[in-house]
């Protein structure tokens, strides 16, 4: 094997691979190749613009990922390497550069823009000689080349395309496909070498290591080795002699021909990687977002060198060939590399608020229900229904689309166009049987200019209506209901919605065939009264609110002509409750502090006879109060009331004379609880 003669000649040396690819992994360790593991840090946001061909921009980024890790183990990791192997692969087709693409519908513009198509796949690969010396100081040596082949994909039809893709195969590959797995099915021939394809030129990486080890003088040499010939006529190794120490008023000499200009808009030398000093930071180099260069003697103790090591937050871990972590020689127990799920999780959460207001943005925009009724509009024609500027439609449009909520379709020389997916036909249209848009309008109107004053109601312990809203009011409903009728029926709509979608669940939780009546404080539209009849034929339903809500109601349920079904108006603070067997108390007593939650359960109590029961649906918080995460998020609008456990629930329902407790955790948004009167 190629690999053998230079096997000895790595003996005892720290080889680290800068990649958390497994392929990559694979190849080496199967070529018998003794590595770590260290990921490199750098952003691969380098402009392709920039560069004449795609495999300069491979090379450059393969170049930029070795260098970043080469410079930060010293320090981070206290060991310095003797090699670090940085690689990044690309696929080109059309002159374009398609790396991995951002989901389905980048997979999909991707890989039907390669059928039927002949694409080169490149694969940039630089190793970085490490050097310390006596002094403390490390020399850095560069050789990069690069490897392509040839694919050729078959004529592939949407629906293959989509099965492909929905296997979730493309979505950490570049070009979208893995030619090593499923994705071989999609290819026709392939010209050159095929692990260059799954990730990494091993036959080429195998040549440029013979050259390094059994070819040329050692790093120690003062001639210079340059212009190597290389295969497939790629970059050439290039030792060159150390340059002088930079002064101490300047990191570099200006008239040092080693030095890049980063502005001149020429690419380094791809043939031959001479030795150049670092920029330091907050240099030209970095101004620009230019790449680094090669570095040469650079010291432990630079106060340069410290700037790195304090913005650098955290260390990956080193891995042996086998995959096992390496324990450091270090104290800091925050040196280990974030996962790549814990680091998405916690920017899911930063982006969070932007989702939900994408998502509130489209729907009080009416989107879902201009795609529903005219399906495959394009982002100009949608600008044009809902009266907003194309450029913004189109970003709105995109946007639900990464949030699953629209799908796009491409078509053939034309501009890709949109319709609902099933999430958004289920739940975000008007008229869908569980549409919780009532509640989104809600959210957007109510809830957000709540919650964008958090930090003064954290601070405060207390709502902060009068920030949000211009005035306070002592209770939010008759506030609510005391504004136009438009506000009112907004607010009633939330309130449907929410019970629609939650109604069956609460409904159907126990069986309730022991009571004939039944009144639903605070019932709002009776939407959950109406599943509670439709669950249980032999139940009537009257709905207990507030007298304007009643005398709105009919807006909500015109086809309701059950007659089990009645509406009551009244205070449930003030009023006589209408005599019932079982009482319904659904999304009520958190909203209230604790007096009045007690006073309205005493008349419940008093309403009761022994035998009578009491329904309670909330959401039950777990009982160490780590979740669910609605629920502890629902308290921080600071209402007058609490989230509870059903343990407190419970012993709160028993204070008043109620036992027998029942739980039904159900699978929908609200929990449900029932009690019955000793």
């Amino acid at each position: 094997m190629v690999l053998n003669p230079v096997i000895s000649k790595l003996a005892g040396k720290l080889v680290v691979l800068a990649s958390a690819s497994p392929r990559r992994l694979e190849i080496l360790r199967n070529a018998g190749l003794r590595f770590e593991v260290v990921p490199s840090w750098f952003k691969e946001t380098l402009d392709k613009g920039l560069f004449k061909a795609p495999h300069e921009y491979a090379v450059e980024t393969a170049k930029q990922k070795a260098l970043e890790v080469a410079r930060r183990m010293p320090f981070k990791h206290l060991k310095t390497p003797d090699i670090v192997i940085g690689a990044d692969t690309i696929v080109s087709v059309d002159g374009m550069i398609l790396e991995k693409p951002a989901d389905k519908a980048d997979a999909y513009r991707m890989l039907s823009s390669l059928s039927g198509k002949e694409h080169s796949v490149f694969t940039g690969v630089a190793i970085v000689l490490c050097h310390e010396k006596e002094n403390e100081e490390v020399d850095y040596q560069l050789i990069e080349f690069y490897e392509e082949t040839k694919v050729k994909f078959a004529d592939l039809s949407d629906d293959m395309l989509w099965e492909y893709i929905n296997s979730g195969e493309p979505m950490d590959k570049a070009g979208g496909y893995g030619i090593q797995a499923l994705g071989g099915m999609l290819v026709e021939y392939v010209y050159g070498d095929f692990l260059n394809v799954v990730g990494f030129p091993l036959n080429h990486f195998c040549k440029q290591l013979d050259r390094i080890y059994n070819r040329c003088t050692s790093s120690s040499d003062q001639q210079s080795v340059s212009g190597l010939p290389s295969h497939n006529g790629t970059h050439a190794l290039a030792l060159t002699q150390p340059p002088p120490k930079p002064s101490a008023q300047s990191s570099h000499s200006p008239s040092s021909p080693a030095k890049h200009n980063p502005t001149s808009g020429s690419r380094p030398n791809s043939s031959a990687a001479p030795l150049h000093e670092v920029e330091r930071k907050g240099s030209a180099n970095e101004a620009d977002g230019s790449c680094w260069t090669l570095v040469n003697s650079l010291s432990k103790h630079t106060e340069d060198r410290e700037a790195n090591l304090r913005d650098s937050e955290n260390t990956l871990p080193l891995m042996t060939s086998r995959g096992q972590v390496i324990e450091l020689n270090v104290t800091e127990q925050e040196d280990s590399e974030p996962k790549k799920e814990d680091l998405q999780r916690i920017v899911d959460l930063m982006d969070g608020f932007k989702a939900s207001k994408a998502l509130f943005t489209a729907s009080k925009m009416c989107v879902f229900d201009l795609l529903q009724s005219r399906p495959g509009l394009d982002a100009a024609q949608v600008a044009q229904e809902i009266k907003a500027s194309v450029k913004g439609t189109q970003c709105l449009l995109e946007a639900c689309v990464s949030l699953g909520l629209l799908r796009s379709k491409e078509r053939t020389c034309q501009k890709p166009v949109f319709e609902n997916a099933d999430l958004a036909s289920r739940f975000l249209l008007t008229d869908a049987p569980c549409s919780l848009r009532g509640y989104i309008q809600h959210c957007n109107d109510t809830v957000w200019p709540l919650f964008s004053h958090l930090e003064s109601a954290v601070q405060e312990g207390a709502n902060q209506r009068e920030k949000a809203f211009g005035k306070t009011s002592t209770d939010m409903f008759q506030d609510t209901f005391y504004k136009s009728q438009e506000v009112q029926l907004r607010f009633m709509d939330a309130m449907h919605s929410i019970a629609k979608v939650t109604g069956q669940a609460v409904a159907t939780a126990f069986d309730l065939s022991r009571f004939k009546t039944a009144c639903d404080l605070g019932g709002c539209t009776g939407a959950m009264a109406y599943e509670f009849t439709k669950a249980h034929p032999g139940l009537s339903v009257t709905v207990f609110d507030l007298p304007a809500v009643v005398e709105m109601s009919e807006h909500f349920h015109p086809l309701h002509t059950d007659n089990r079904m009645s509406f009551v108006g009244g205070d449930f603070f003030k009023d006589e409750l209408p005599k019932a067997d079982l009482y319904v108390l659904a999304r009520i007593l958190h909203d209230w502090p604790d007096e009045k939650v007690h006073v309205l359960l005493s008349k419940i109590a008093d309403a009761c006879s022994p035998g009578c029961g009491l329904l309670l649906s909330e959401i039950f918080l777990d009982e160490g109060r780590g979740g669910p995460r609605r629920g502890l998020l629902q308290a921080l609008s600071m209402s007058e009331g609490s989230q509870r456990s059903a343990t407190e629930y419970g012993l709160l329902l028993k204070s008043h004379g109620f036992t027998a407790v029942h739980v039904r955790h159900t699978d929908s948004l609200l929990d449900a609880m029932l009690c019955i009167k000793a």
